[in-house]
């Protein structure tokens, strides 16, 4: 059987994303893609994550600045290949089908949301080599459909998927909690771990681990707390070693859109205690993978807010003091995984249909 060429176009040299890493490394069957060489998932590169990080923001603020906005638009190379992939962005390419697989709807343009150029996306979007677009999520899809009701028949979610991980939990009698995040303040980690100190403060059985670039006034107010581990930027590989270790994913995600860290605690049978946001509920299955608490409508992430706080306290309390409800999450977690949703198996069967009707 004749493998279809999947030609992969991302909108920087060097994407970040995890999607694209497991999307690789897991092709559905009879998929080759192209141009997967620099794509690693995680960038390690301390320097080089805060330069990519940088220059994308202020990339977009330059935009901004002008008050102006226009399609997030890539043209793709001539190349003995089926169809593109555009990954967080959209195709100018005028001889090839493509798709575009979508996070939010922020990434089809540069500019203010309210300067979306609708009649020009619009355009694009109707074209007759855009096969499907693919938001991550519901939540994605519509938002989308509000902006372009006339693209509705194009939209199918395929959400993201990784591997099931191979694991044996280590035998102990302590309860580790864990806060991962790339950036520190966005990512709630402030309330995290105000929640996480109060926590190995108010048990003696339950330490926690800080894997983040927490700011070096923020680190010295909790030094004291010798149950508490900060980590910075780490390597994959050393980060799902502290997955494993760990017993509770305490992630507030306050920026996020999606979240691959939610996928990636759960592939460890990690229970999570979140707050409400962008297609959280879609991700954390209210009371089978974990609780998802109430946002604030003033919410400042720069601040620690007592009232998340309090509520984090008194989720994770529920799981650290009731087993087996820990368990059953634990189980429901690596489910998902294995066979729900976010499953590799599930995700290829989608994308593959998705590439055969599009070439």
């Amino acid at each position: 059987m004749k493998k279809i060429k999947v030609y992969l176009q991302y909108p920087w040299k060097f994407p970040d994303s995890p999607y694209y890493k497991y999307l690789i490394e897991n092709a559905p069957e009879g998929i080759h893609y192209l141009n997967a060489g620099n794509q690693k998932g995680v960038l390690i590169n301390k320097n080089f994550f805060w330069f990519s990080n940088f220059l994308k923001r202020n990339i977009r603020r330059f935009v901004d600045f002008f008050g102006t906005s226009f399609p997030n638009t890539h043209l793709s190379p001539d190349g003995d290949y089926d169809i593109i992939h555009c990954a967080h962005c959209l195709s100018k390419n005028k001889n090839k089908p493509w798709v575009a697989d979508i996070e939010g709807i922020w990434q089809m343009y540069l500019g203010k949301k309210k300067n979306i150029p609708q009649s020009k996306l619009k355009k694009i979007l109707l074209d007759k080599n855009c096969k499907k677009i693919l938001p991550w999520t519901e939540s994605v899809k519509k938002e989308i459909e509000e902006v372009f009701p006339e693209v509705k028949h194009k939209l199918e979610v395929v959400y993201p998927a990784i591997p099931e991980k191979k694991f044996v939990k280590r035998k102990k009698k302590s309860i580790n909690l864990i806060f991962s995040g790339r950036y520190f303040y966005w990512k709630g980690g402030l309330d995290a771990l105000e929640a996480i100190d109060i926590l190995t403060k108010k048990y003696k059985n339950v330490y926690g681990v800080i894997n983040s670039e927490v700011p070096e006034k923020i680190k010295d107010k909790y030094m004291k707390n010798k149950k508490i581990s900060f980590y910075g930027l780490i390597p994959q590989e050393k980060l799902f070693e502290l997955y494993r270790d760990s017993d509770i994913f305490v992630y507030p995600g306050y920026s996020d859109s999606f979240g691959f860290g939610y996928l990636e605690a759960m592939s460890f049978g990690l229970p999570t205690v979140t707050v409400d946001g962008f297609a959280r509920k879609e991700i954390i299955d209210e009371g089978k993978t974990g609780f998802v608490i109430d946002k604030p409508k003033n919410l400042n992430p720069l601040v620690i807010d007592k009232l998340i706080v309090q509520e984090l306290v008194k989720k994770v309390s529920e799981l650290i003091e009731n087993p087996f409800l820990k368990k059953n999450m634990s189980n429901e977690c690596i489910k998902v995984i294995k066979g729900g949703k976010f499953s590799l198996k599930v995700r290829n069967r989608k994308l593959k249909k998705i590439y055969e009707f599009a070439k």
